[in-house]
This record gives C-alpha cells, structure tokens and sequence, in this order.
C-alpha cells in the first residue's frame, strides 16, 4: 500500500444553502471568476463537512506510519526513499519496481444509482496506472480488489468490460485479484486495485529531485472529474435536487453520464518522456488537485499563471455549493489531469513528444520559481503544503 494514498470515504450529511443554478465563469490568466471569487470564505470546507476532512487524513495517516518501523534485510529488496510520491520504489536486483494502489471511491455511489459500471470498472485502472506514470514506470500488471455486499453477475459483466478498456489504453495486464463478500461490512460495493510497474532499458524513476527555477509546467487537459471528489459532489447533487438524466446548464450531456466518465489514463503518454533528460518531473492531479504538485519538490515554487479556464462543469458545480475556488483547486483537478515539469530549452520538443504520444493538447500552465509551495497568482490562492 502507498500511505499518502489512503481514502477516506465519510458519510455525515450536511445541508449546504441551496443557491440558484448558474454556470459562472471560471479562473483563466486574464479573468477571475465570478462566484468563486466572491464567495464568503468557509471555517470548515465544505469537502470537510461531507465526510472528507483531508486534515484529519493527514493525522490518521502520520500516527499509522509511526507505528511501522520494520525494515526488510537487504536481500529481500531495498526501498528507494522518495516521500510523498506517487507510488512506491523498491530495487530488487538490478531492476527496481513501483508499485501503487487505489480505490474508485465514492464515484461507485453515483455508479450505482445510475445503473452504469464500466465507467468506474475503467476508473480501476485508470487511478492506478496514472499513478504509476507519475514516476516514470511503465505499467506490467494490476491485480483488482471488489468487495461487495452481495456479487452481481450483470455488475462484475459491466465492471470487467471497463477494466479491459482500461487495461488496453494502458497496455497492462491483469494478473488477477481478490473479491471478498463482505455484507457486514460493504452494503453495496467498493472498487480498487495494485499495479505494478517496471523502468525500462535502465530508465531512472522520476521523483522530482532534477526540478529548478525556470522549469516550464506542461497540462495535458483531463477527461471530466476523474474519480476524486465524489463524496462532495454527492452532497451536492442531493442538495440541490439535481436530475441526473437531465444535461446542466450549457451542456447537451446528462449531467450522470458526465460525471461519470471515466479518468484519462496517461501512462502511454508518459512513457513516451520518462526517460528523457529534459523532463524533471512528472504529476498525476488527483485527491488535493493543484496541490499534487507540492509532492515533487518541496524546496520550489510552483506558479500556475497560465491555466486555461477550466471546463463549465467544474464552474457548474462550484455553483451548487457556493464553493470559494480555493476549495476547488484543493479538491479537484480543475480540467489538468497531469503535469510535465520541463527544462525551458525543450518547451517546443517536448510539445512535440507529447502530441505524438497521444496528447497533441496539452497547453502550458506555469512555471518554477524560487520558494515553496503552488501559487495561482490571478487566484490570490497559495498552497503551501500536500496536506
């Protein structure tokens, strides 16, 4: 398991004002956003008051890796030490493995009461596969993890035919898993998985440790809400009586099968730069959005003053609750799945790989500076820590 990986899936209810549905316009370099901008700032966030206090996480999570002090003997793998990354690194022989687990979360809810598993079956892969781009692995294999009050044939149908689609987009093989039937404790079901990738042809694992001021910060768009945030974005729904089978406000999409697209996987992307020299960096924007970036290097700053305005979904959402942007900066990936850390001399040529590799729309999103922490300037918004 990678601890700063663990979830926490809450379930208090908390009744949000209800504010007319409006779709504002959100953060771009040259225009702030409207109801972001002005919306009063919240003692508790609202993700928080849903069930998911990312703080009491980090406490939880520092008392658990107190407790666990044993180090295997030497010949039964060495672990390299990258702290607060994307997925575990041990050396084994010459060869050095990653490896990374998660879960689909809550998104499974909204799944379920839509009547539609591939998405979030694809989702298993997807969160974990991306993980293992974040350190320049080439994925090998994933082993799933179901547990479920009761095993549904035409479910496990639907759920394995998004885990195929997601094996083939990232070419990764599955070697099996466990399914546990557990109605004590899991009522309906809970997806997740581990995968295992490998570094080819003596590729270095990409920790981040090559970052400098004048770095050039490449996103490469996401797909939709991905698989973070669903606890809040429930709450939401509820609340603000919102009709699933029915498109939001300037879209002609239901606003269910929209959120329940499923998360762009980036791996193959990723490879295609992994090994080259003028990539310093590699982020997946999951759980905590723009802070993700804080776990590459915690001695830079990281100056997002060029991103793009992200999709109207998220300006929808932020609606719903009357959420401050720095609550949704925090808590989603704002329409940038992952993140290429570049050397400025290589801007054009790493484009250039990018869209060959199957990401032709990736845009720049900022740059590295001297300092601490994520910035976006035009926000105001300053994120100093992960967590």
């Amino acid at each position: 398991m990678v601890p700063d990986r663990l979830r926490t899936n809450g379930g208090t209810k908390v009744v949000l004002k209800k504010p007319p549905l409006r779709t504002p316009q959100l953060f771009s370099s040259r225009l702030l956003p409207s109801v972001m901008a002005q919306a009063p700032p919240r003692p508790v966030s609202a993700y928080a008051a849903s069930g998911v206090d990312v703080s009491a996480r980090a406490r939880a999570l520092k008392a658990l890796l107190s407790s666990v002090r044993y180090r295997p003997p030497p010949d039964h793998g060495r672990p390299i030490d990258a702290p607060g990354h994307y997925a575990g690194l041990v050396r084994i022989g010459r060869e050095t493995i990653a490896i990374t687990t998660d879960t689909v979360g809550t998104k499974v809810i909204l799944a379920e009461r839509l009547g539609r598993w591939e998405e979030v079956g694809e989702d298993v892969v997807a969160v974990n596969v991306n993980d293992l781009a974040a350190v320049g692995a080439r994925p090998a294999a994933l082993v799933d993890t179901i547990l479920c009050g009761r095993p549904d044939e035409e479910v496990f149908r639907s759920v394995g035919r998004g885990i195929e689609a997601g094996l083939r987009k990232a070419r990764c093989a599955l070697l099996g898993g466990e399914t546990a039937v557990v109605p004590e404790i899991v009522h309906d079901i809970d997806l997740g998985g581990t995968a295992v990738g490998f570094f080819p042809r003596g590729r270095r694992p990409v920790t981040g440790t090559r970052i400098r001021p004048g770095d050039r910060l490449l996103g490469i768009p996401s797909s939709g809400v991905h698989a973070n945030g669903f606890t809040l974005v429930r709450k939401l729904l509820e609340e603000g009586r919102v009709d699933l089978s029915q498109p939001r406000p300037g879209s002609t999409v239901p606003v269910g099968e929209e959120l329940l697209r499923p998360t762009r996987i980036y791996s193959t992307t990723a490879d295609a730069l992994a090994g080259r020299a003028e990539v310093h960096g590699l982020a997946h924007v999951s759980g905590e959005g723009v802070r993700n970036l804080v776990r590459l290097h915690p001695r830079v700053a990281f100056v997002l003053d060029r991103w793009p305005a992200p999709p109207s979904l998220f300006s929808w959402i932020a609606s719903l609750g009357n959420l401050p942007a720095e609550e949704m900066y925090e808590t989603f990936n704002m329409g940038i799945g992952f993140v290429v850390v570049a050397g400025p001399e290589h801007l054009s040529e790493t484009r250039r790989r990018l869209a060959r590799a199957g990401a032709p729309d990736s845009v720049e999103i900022g740059h590295v500076e001297r300092g601490t922490g994520v910035r976006l300037p035009a926000l105001g918004i300053e994120f100093r820590e992960y967590a």
